[in-house]
């Protein structure tokens, strides 16, 4: 439960402790700087809804108001965001926990960067991406992930920046109404992310990237080949449709960097541990961009 200062009936305080209201459900949910509990009470449906008067904190991020930077690179696995937070930031501090949805905030050669565990699919990463754009007012999100390659020209250990986003998914339709399947990333972070490549020396090969609602895909539904060229699509991931769609909402900017991790072609593959540690150069890359904007 989260503790809230709230502007309501008798000006109530620690909402969660301190309402003598017996229950056996509740839900909360956020509209602008107002939630509204649901309580149901014997039977009895009781809505009651509160202005919050935020140090900050949302239902899925406890960092307070300022914690993180302008910029937030976004890997999937938490581990994979201490990794970065340990081995590339300094005075890096845990922001955010909750679930075990690790945040860190720290100095990349002088200049802030967070880095900020997505969670697996696109409805994790379409709470955590609107919830840092909006209620912590972070301008600019870099996907950093893996994803399985669909063509031979896409090696495992390659790195690609996607230039747009397929997905059969509704996310986008049920959240604000979007109908396309497609969805480009924010042109001028991509420009920032390819001019800091050229810099580096880093190789980064841009594709359509798939963003699938599902990892076990029933037979019924084709080979990998099929889904390739049904959706035009040069890999396979399962996060940065949504990214790209709140990133557009909200008027921020989104990216996505992804190492390749497996073949479908080849059949080659990387470890889970392999994962988590060796896409350096996709993670310096996100890092130098992010010092760059």
């Amino acid at each position: 439960m989260h503790d809230y200062t709230c502007a309501g009936q008798g000006e109530i305080e620690a909402v969660d402790k301190d309402l003598n209201i017996p229950r056996q459900f509740f839900f909360l949910s956020f509209f602008g700087a107002d939630f509204q509990k649901h309580y149901l009470c014997n039977d009895i449906s009781v809505f009651m809804t509160f202005s919050i008067l935020r140090t900050m904190a949302t239902p899925h991020i406890s960092a307070p108001d300022g914690a993180f930077a302008k910029t937030v690179l976004m890997p999937g696995d938490p581990l994979r965001a201490k990794y970065i937070a340990k081995s590339f930031l300094t005075d890096a501090r845990l922001v955010t926990s909750v679930r075990n949805v690790l945040g860190y905030t720290g100095l990349y050669h002088g200049v802030p960067v967070s880095v900020m565990a997505s969670g697996m699919g696109m409805p994790s990463i379409g709470i955590y991406s609107y919830e840092l754009y909006h209620f912590y007012g972070v301008e600019n999100i870099i996907r950093i992930g893996s994803a399985g390659s669909y063509r031979p020209w896409l090696k495992v250990m390659d790195v690609t920046l996607a230039d747009s986003a397929y997905s059969d998914s509704t996310f986008a339709k049920l959240q604000g109404g979007e109908t396309s399947h497609s969805i480009k990333p924010s042109a001028e972070l991509n420009s920032a992310i390819e001019k800091k490549a050229e810099e580096l020396g880093i190789e980064c090969k841009k594709s359509v990237v798939h963003s699938s609602d599902v990892f076990y895909a029933d037979a019924s539904q084709g080979t990998w080949q099929d889904i390739a060229e049904r959706t035009g699509s040069d890999c396979v991931e399962m996060e940065s449709f949504a990214l790209f769609h709140n990133a557009r909402q909200l008027g921020k900017r989104a990216a996505c960097l992804l190492t390749i991790s497996d073949s479908f072609v080849d059949h080659t593959e990387l470890t889970a541990e392999q994962r988590q540690n060796s896409f350096t150069e996709m993670m310096r890359l996100a890092l130098e961009t992010a010092i760059s904007l």
